[in-house]
């Protein structure tokens, strides 16, 4: 296990440092260079050269690149463009806000999601196509619904209509039931689709497996079809329903970006979002490199539950 997990954490470090590096250059790559693009037209002469000096773009290409990893490295992630406030200090406070979005729409996702895909390979192994068509046939309509259109129509039926969520207002995690009342609505918006997806991986997971001789054995001993298809066939179907809860994670840190500009919601992706409206490159570099780095540690988890569900899954 030591050995799998130092070997996947070797492909971490290497898959970060080509992360970081293709973010860095792909930034200098802007026609002209960032601090033209970002003064559009409000700046030129002295102001623009020293905007160029703010942002260390006089200095060479590998002293400019080394240097951000030298700050990148003790999380230095300098200032913003455009109010001069602590990058670093902004994503901390907007973080916890997205991680929290996105790790309640996971947990309300594998609620829902895995037992409706259980039950709808069940359905399906006993013959009971309508059922199963039916529940299979609405994991299909939600998973088509785009995130934008979900959320302006929850927007307008639950907080609108009926009042039962805020649309906006201040978002603290001082106040949990503040805090919950205002995540509840995106969560529910990330979740339609989550849940769409993830019950039909279960359920074509959990199917192929019904038809195994361990299971005809485990029905043989006189054990229930609750346990059967809980303790024995979820349990060897867990292999690809871990992989889309790992990329589904991933996923949502995209989906977030939608859902916090519909609903207000102070976190990563309304950073983002500023950050380009106002042609903050450099926030937005940071931003996208936090991004990239959530991901891949992500995968290197979901890699090691993988080892840790099946000892036989080899690097």
């Amino acid at each position: 296990m030591f050995a799998f997990a130092g070997k996947k954490l070797i492909q971490l470090i290497v898959t970060t440092i080509g992360v970081v590096t293709l973010v860095f250059f792909t930034l200098r790559l802007i026609p002209g260079d960032a601090a033209s693009a970002m003064a559009g037209d409000t700046l030129s002469g002295e102001a623009l050269e020293r905007l160029r000096d703010q942002m260390g773009l006089n200095e060479p290409l590998m002293s400019q690149y080394l240097t951000y990893w030298r700050k990148l490295l003790v999380l230095d992630f300098g200032e913003t463009i455009t109010t001069g406030l602590s990058a670093g200090e902004l994503m901390r406070a907007a973080a916890p806000i997205t991680i929290s979005i996105a790790l309640a729409t996971i947990v309300v996702t594998v609620l829902l999601a895995i037992p409706l895909g259980t039950l709808a390979a069940f359905l399906a192994h006993k013959g009971k196509k309508g059922l199963d068509s039916l529940i299979t046939g609405a994991a299909m309509v939600l998973d088509l619904m785009p995130s934008f259109w979900t959320g302006l129509f929850f927007l307008l039926f639950f907080s609108l209509t009926l009042g039962l969520f805020p649309a906006s207002g201040t978002v603290s995690l001082e106040n949990p039931g503040h805090f919950l009342q205002r995540i509840a609505l995106p969560v529910m918006v990330l979740s339609v689709t989550q849940v769409a997806t993830m019950a039909r991986i279960t359920r074509t997971a959990v199917l192929e497996v019904l038809s195994e001789d361990y299971i005809r054995t485990a029905r043989s001993l006189g054990w229930s079809e609750l346990r059967v298809l809980f303790r024995h066939a979820l349990k060897n179907a867990a292999l690809p329903i871990v992989t889309v809860v790992g990329l589904s994670f991933g996923s949502l840190l995209n989906g977030t970006v939608i859902v916090e500009f519909i609903f207000n919601i102070p976190g990563i992706g309304s950073l983002l979002v500023n950050g380009i409206n106002s042609r903050d490159y450099q926030m937005v570099q940071n931003l996208i490199i936090v991004y990239a780095l959530i991901f891949v540690t992500i995968n290197f988890v979901t890699d090691l539950v993988y080892r840790k569900i099946d000892p036989r899954v080899s690097f």
